[in-house]
């Protein structure tokens, strides 16, 4: 599917492989902790899936909002996948063994669900904007068309910022260290691995951090600061708590989502804190999975209404 022979000439003095030493040190915790990762990654499997398939078979979810949702569940439970499974190989085993190829692989699909992300939220900002700021023109601007569009440009933006990426990355060189002080092939550890100047790699990654990070944190910004004056415009108490709760679930996810992300990216890297960065890497690459379907799940009357018509069908089902 995607060019990686290319991006890897054999004239290339690279190692064959890296070592991912994930969390060392484990001795008694090491099965209670991969029991765990594996229970959320079964939950984070079951959610997602759960809501992709509500979202495709139930009408009255059939909406721009829950169209939005169920690429937010794709996306989680591709990154789920992408991470989870070296995760747990680096607990087992105290560490993982993984090809040079299969850890840009991993890096490069991370990379995409990353940046896909970024700019999904801020298209979900938008998208609620529009159904409290301007609800009359909601279904003509928000119509199919121009959801998929929306979909369909950040697939495409998030899959060309990262190839550029990795293609970056195939220009260095990896010398005799071949450690990665991490559970996955995080850009900040494959840089330091590296024995060639990262400069360039790190001018383009900052460069390509606006159309991907600032463009939709700014566009989010602007959206709820147009959504809290209309909402402080609203007479009524229960209208104004109406309106709150249909954008509280996603600002708890973008709270999360970036809060993390700028504690990992923008804090100083200092030795000391190699285990929080691991800590954190972990919170927003297993937990937020597991935990964005839950977010918009439980107070959500619709996908409520939805999942119990579904079982009411399995009951049916059972008994013909």
């Amino acid at each position: 599917m995607f060019p990686f022979k290319k991006m890897f000439p054999k004239n290339q003095t690279w190692v064959s492989e890296i070592v991912l030493l994930g969390f060392q040190n484990l001795h008694n915790f090491k099965v209670p902790l991969f029991s765990l990762f594996l229970l959320i990654y079964i939950l984070t499997v079951w959610e997602n899936v759960l809501i992709i398939v509500l979202v495709a078979f139930s009408r009255n979810l059939h909406s721009p909002m829950y169209f939005f949702l169920q690429q937010l569940s794709l996306t989680d439970l591709l990154e789920s996948s992408n991470i989870v499974p070296t995760l747990l190989l680096t607990v087992i085993h105290n560490g993982a063994t993984v090809s040079l190829v299969g850890c840009f692989m991993e890096f490069y699909l991370f990379c995409v669900l990353e940046a896909f992300e970024c700019l999904l939220l801020a298209v979900m900002a938008y998208d609620r904007y529009v159904a409290i700021c301007i609800p009359l023109r909601y279904t003509s601007i928000m119509s199919h068309r121009v959801c998929v569009t929306f979909i369909l440009i950040s697939w495409t933006v998030s899959l060309s910022s990262a190839l550029v990426t990795v293609n970056l990355l195939r220009t260095l060189q990896f010398c005799d260290n071949k450690n990665i002080n991490h559970f996955f092939c995080d850009l900040d550890p494959v840089l330091q691995l590296s024995c060639s100047d990262t400069f360039l790699v790190q001018i383009e990654v900052i460069s390509l951090s606006i159309p991907v990070i600032v463009f939709p944190v700014v566009l989010i910004t602007v959206s709820y600061m147009c959504i809290a004056h209309a909402i402080l415009k609203i007479v009524s108490h229960t209208g104004r708590q109406k309106a709150f709760s249909t954008c509280s679930s996603h600002l708890a996810v973008v709270s999360m989502f970036y809060g993390t992300l700028i504690a990992i990216y923008l804090a100083p890297s200092r030795r000391e804190t190699k285990t929080t960065s691991k800590v954190l890497s972990l919170f927003y690459t297993v937990v937020i999975p597991m935990g964005n379907p839950l977010i918009y799940s439980l107070r959500n009357k619709d996908i409520k209404e939805a999942f119990k018509k579904l079982e009411t069908l399995k009951h049916q089902r059972r008994y013909l």
